[in-house]
């Protein structure tokens, strides 16, 4: 079974130099999927937190954890927000970190509002070498307890570089459309000094927002949306749908990858306000089914957990509107 976890990291290792992981909440991750998203809500100042569990059935974890903050910045226009991700695959723990700052910057029309946003920071990559087991520690019944190895570590673990990535947010009436780039300097991520370029994630997706009632403010809405992701020779496409009533929201999504069928996704979103609706406080999960040719009895799935806080500070007036309430035009906001 170690030999085993053995050659399923070393397939990880290989796949992950080309590709990210993706969250299939991604409108509780907005940091992560645009930039440009960064200062654009309700409050004065939001927290964000999601957590990814792949594949749990499967041995070698599969862990992915976003930390983002964002404060609303009406002098400038725009926002600034700080964005740490974190990820842990494999049995010997390929772990990555990125630590990065956040700018955006709005322009409002008459009925709409573009958004712009840039981002940059350092990301650390490296091996946990103590829990990689190698050939000449293996006999004829398994692992020999103790043994060493005259095996070479990666040269270059513990890498550190710098990664930037940018974006752009529109929101046109009742639908928004944005597109972002991560990697844009496509770094080389190598471990072992032959190079490994970091290929650039290109985030596209739009939702378009139609309520059930127009005539009530507190009318159920729904929310269709699509996001696609290419990176490299890769790609993932999810489509579904958001039903939102006052403060639940339930989305039923089917997510392809590439050429095949990956997973049907099912989440629910619970909002709570304070008396006076200043601050919110979030929670979501979601499941997805897997329908691709892994069956879903061995990898059990995969779960999501966010938990996100918005608060307005006292005498802002920026609840509600942006910058001063007023606005006429949606935000981007109102599509989850």
């Amino acid at each position: 079974m170690k030999l085993f976890y053995l050659l399923f990291f070393a397939l990880l290792f290989n796949s992950a130099q080309a590709q990210d992981h993706i969250y299939s909440q991604f409108y509780n991750a907005p940091a992560y999927l645009n930039p440009a998203l960064s200062g654009q809500f309700e409050g004065d100042f939001r927290l964000n937190m999601i957590y990814r569990s792949q594949w749990t059935g499967v041995p070698g974890p599969l862990n992915y954890y976003t930390l983002s903050l964002d404060l609303k910045v009406p002098r400038l226009n725009g926002g600034l927000g700080l964005i740490f991700t974190k990820t842990s695959e494999g049995s010997a723990y390929l772990n990555k970190m990125n630590f990065s700052g956040i700018y955006s910057y709005s322009v409002e029309f008459e009925n709409s509002t573009l958004y712009f946003g840039l981002q940059a920071g350092l990301t650390n990559r490296k091996v946990d070498a103590d829990k990689l087991v190698f050939l000449d520690q293996l006999g004829s019944e398994g692992i020999i307890p103790g043994a060493g190895t005259n095996a070479s570590i990666a040269q270059f673990n513990n890498k550190l570089f710098f990664d930037g990535g940018a974006g752009i947010n529109a929101v046109l009436g009742n639908l928004m459309l944005g597109v972002s780039g991560q990697h844009l300097n496509r770094p080389n991520e190598t471990l072992t000094g032959e190079t490994a370029i970091l290929p650039i994630r290109y985030n596209f997706y739009g939702s378009y927002r139609y309520s059930l009632n127009s005539n009530f403010e507190d009318s159920p809405i729904i929310i269709p949306s699509v996001v696609f992701y290419r990176q490299a020779n890769l790609s993932s496409l999810s489509a579904g749908f958001q039903y939102k009533y006052k403060s639940v929201n339930a989305g039923l999504w089917f997510r392809r990858d590439g050429q095949q069928n990956d997973a049907i996704v099912l989440s629910f979103i619970f909002d709570l306000f304070n008396a006076n609706r200043s601050d919110k406080t979030r929670f979501g999960i979601s499941h997805d089914a897997g329908v691709s040719k892994l069956p879903y009895t061995n990898t059990a799935g995969t779960t999501e957990g966010a938990f996100s806080y918005e608060t307005t500070f006292p005498g802002s007036g920026s609840y509600r509107g942006y910058p001063n309430g007023n606005s006429s035009g949606l935000k981007c906001y109102d599509f989850y």
